[in-house]
């Protein structure tokens, strides 16, 4: 039996390679009996850059890159926001773990700042209390500012909170029922998973769905369907669902999900919407759903290395997207047929503005309902749905 890696190395290794390509970090989690504190380890680090990058330039001289970078991030994340981790713990672990890079210098570096974070943890406890909002909660300035004029001050820092904390996973069954997973349980332990019972899914996402409606017979196009939760739910109800993904990845991940869900041969999986446009003739469906790709600010508990992705360019940049998806889907859309759109984003531009802009350019469309889930109000992943009907 090969020896057990150093779970803080293997933490280590994942933030360092995030810090350099951005790289979806869930994607780099190992499997086996550590893969729960690691991702524990990488999130925590990913959701406190903000404070711990305050902290640790106080703690050295010039600013560390690398291995020594992430080791760093992975010992203080431990100290400062683990409070079930033993400070040893912490220490000793971290620093086992950075004795195995090349450069031996590391692990005397990191043993000497970990060390002097722990005599001075009430200092530096103080300083991150004492810093702004944004950096405190770890959220981009412009963010927060956003929240802050859309919410209010208390609202928002609430609302930043929610999404520092580990997210609850739920599993979606196909009679409708969410059920909330134990913490400390894998989801393929629990009873049903490999017959296709569940699959992994937030109550946020019944927003669509709902609004949706589907009905058994009725042909609906899913087009944006991976990971599938929504492709599942909308099957489940008796509809022939047609669900297209575009990137390959993603796609194959689709397919993987709805093979254990058995529905594999109920589905209908395509790559392009462009095919079922042609100058020979569209191909109409009774309903539409366009599950958009999003700046995913409702789901930062979830996807916490989001937070760092969001800008004002990338935000602009996936509005212009989520209205070329629109306006190809409402093509597919049979007369007097259904069009939705959702989103896992709390912003504006995304939902709201979005929806106006659409039915200002599409006269044969009106707005029947849209609904919003706030996390802190609803408990659950932060989202949108907007549902038309055509003429």
């Amino acid at each position: 039996m090969p020896p057990r890696q150093n779970s803080r190395r293997v933490a280590s290794f994942i933030l360092a390679k995030w810090l350099m390509t951005k790289e979806f970090p869930a994607s780099m989690l190992p499997a086996g009996a550590d893969r729960a504190f690691v991702q524990d380890l990488v999130y925590t680090a990913i959701r406190r850059l903000r404070p711990l990058r305050l902290v640790l330039g106080e703690l050295v001289k010039k600013w560390p890159k690398g291995e020594m970078e992430a080791l760093l991030y992975v010992g203080a994340a431990q100290i400062l926001y683990m409070p079930d981790v033993p400070d040893f713990a912490a220490v000793n672990e971290t620093v086992d773990a950075a004795k195995s890079c090349e450069n031996q210098n590391i692990a005397r570096v990191v043993n000497g700042v970990l060390r002097n974070l722990l005599r001075r943890r009430d200092e530096f406890e103080s300083l991150i209390a004492a810093a702004p909002f944004a950096v405190r909660e770890s959220i981009p300035t412009e963010l927060a500012s956003r929240w802050t004029v859309r919410f209010g001050a208390d609202a928002a820092e609430a609302l930043a909170k929610w999404h520092n904390e580990p997210a609850e996973t739920y599993l979606a069954y196909s009679d409708g029922r969410f059920e909330k997973l134990p913490r400390g349980k894998r989801v393929d332990e629990v009873e049903g998973f490999a017959e296709g019972a569940f699959i992994v899914q937030d109550p946020g996402t019944r927003l669509a769905v709902e609004l949706l409606d589907p009905k058994p017979g009725e042909t609906i196009l899913d087009a944006c369907a991976a990971p599938g939760g929504k492709t599942a739910q909308i099957a489940w109800r008796g509809a022939s669902v047609t669900a297209c993904e575009v990137n390959p990845k993603r796609r194959a991940r689709l397919e993987a999900n709805l093979k254990r869900l058995g529905l594999a041969d109920k589905v209908h999986v395509t790559g392009e919407l462009a095919p079922l446009v042609t100058t020979e003739g569209t191909r109409l469906f009774d309903k539409v759903l366009v599950d958009a790709p999003c700046s995913n600010t409702g789901v930062l508990r979830r996807r916490p290395d989001a937070r760092w992705n969001w800008t004002k360019e990338k935000l602009a940049m996936l509005v212009r997207l989520q209205a070329q998806i629109l306006e190809t889907s409402a093509k597919l859309v049979a007369p007097g047929g259904r069009l939705v759109y959702s989103t896992c984003s709390n912003e504006p531009e995304e939902n709201s503005d979005q929806v106006e802009a659409f039915l200002s350019r599409n006269g044969g469309f009106t707005l029947i309902e849209s609904k919003e889930s706030v996390p802190t109000e609803s408990g659950f992943d932060g989202a949108f749905a907007a549902c038309f009907q055509r003429s």
